[in-house]
């Protein structure tokens, strides 16, 4: 019997998917998994028991992957499940910052009980005229799952499209509709944008990359959306660039302190993936990864361990280690283990992972065998 211990709500249609295998518990202490959403985990303890961790949702910036690594604690996500959400939401962003619907809405509301609205209305709508998006050009930096669909959209309804993505794929950009254009160089793209969308985790060379430097190559006027992370965008050259007119509005998806007080901002409250679909399919996912780790020790949309399949255990014995790259695990399973059927032995960062069949059971002595190999951090009989 496996514990699962949620550390946020997680959407009944994915937990309806566990097992009788699986039991909820309330004790963090004693889970053997955990799905977690936006809780955050750095400053858990994080019990012995704890197999894997899966976030629902692509960002895992709440997640300590290091310490879990540490403790051959695999942890996933779920790339891909929320991304139409957000992808609405981004054009629901170019939307607003065209047209000022919120400022006009705002009026109405301001004058409701005017008796002649729909006459002061006619007089009124001019402050809150805009432009359209048809025929302007849409930067998008970034074209993993969420930047793919948003590109291809804003192409469907009529917006030139550039993409930048540094780690671009042939897989990715046959995603990509025909007309629209790829660079390598965001100078290139930033010439020609009047809209820019960011699609990038953050990283050491991604944190501000949208600054003052990024705002003076585009031209005056541009619109920023930013439904990725907030410490992608330069706050104070942010607030520069909308002063002096550079940037006509920033839409992002981060309230804090320092936007909510820039005039030209429109903030939302963290709402990207914040519909039911992608709530229910994120829970799908993190729940389909956690049984196949658990029941069969694969690993696919890990952010820790490398990804590693041998399908359904078909031998006497299944084996999986945790341990640091380049430990000599794989080497000495043979001799811990006796006769090895099939192994998959990948390496990610800093930390490999192996599993392995065996044409006989896994022994105890075979795991200490295995404990006791220089870097090996979990060894786990899944069979």
């Amino acid at each position: 019997m496996y514990k699962v211990n949620c550390l946020n709500p997680i959407a009944a249609v994915g937990m309806d998917n566990l097992s009788g295998d699986y039991v909820k518990t309330d004790d963090f202490s004693e889970a053997n998994v955990a799905l977690v959403r936006s809780a955050a985990m750095h400053d858990l303890d994080l019990p012995d028991s704890l197999l894997a961790v899966a976030r629902a949702g692509a960002g895992v910036n709440n997640i300590p992957l290091d310490k879990c690594a540490e403790k051959g604690i695999v942890v996933f996500n779920t790339p891909g499940a929320n991304a139409n959400g957000v992808k609405e939401l981004v054009l629901a962003a170019a939307l607003l910052a065209s047209r000022d619907i919120v400022g006009g809405i705002e009026w109405v509301k301001a004058n409701k009980e005017d008796e002649n609205i729909s006459k002061s209305v006619e007089k009124a709508k001019k402050a809150f005229a805009g432009t359209e998006i048809l025929g302007k050009t849409m930067g998008v930096i970034g074209l993993g799952a969420i930047g793919i669909l948003v590109a291809n959209a804003c192409d469907a309804l009529g917006m030139n499209v550039i993409g930048y993505d540094p780690f671009l794929s042939d897989a990715q950009k046959s995603k990509l509709n025909s007309g629209i254009k790829t660079v390598t160089d965001l100078a290139e793209m930033y010439k020609d944008v009047n809209f820019v969308t960011i699609h990038v985790p953050a990283l050491p060379s991604t944190i501000g990359m949208l600054n003052k430097e990024a705002f003076d190559q585009m031209p005056d006027g541009v619109v920023i959306l930013n439904f990725s992370r907030d410490t992608l965008v330069n706050e104070d050259d942010m607030e520069a660039g909308l002063r002096s007119g550079k940037i006509r509005k920033y839409v992002t998806d981060f309230a804090n302190p320092r936007v909510t007080h820039m005039d030209g901002v429109l903030v939302t409250p963290h709402l990207g993936a914040s519909t039911a679909e992608s709530e229910d399919n994120c829970a799908i996912m993190a729940v389909k990864e956690i049984r196949d780790f658990i029941e069969n020790g694969n690993i696919k949309n890990s952010v820790n361990y490398p990804n590693t399949d041998l399908g359904t255990p078909a031998a006497a014995g299944r084996v999986a280690i945790c341990a640091k790259a380049g430990s000599a695990v794989a080497d000495k399973l043979a001799s811990a283990v006796g006769d090895v059927a099939a192994v998959a032995n990948n390496t990610r960062g800093d930390w490999m992972y192996v599993l392995a069949d065996t044409n006989a059971a896994v022994t105890d002595e075979a795991v200490k065998a295995l404990e006791a190999v220089d870097g090996v951090v979990k060894v786990r009989v899944i069979k």
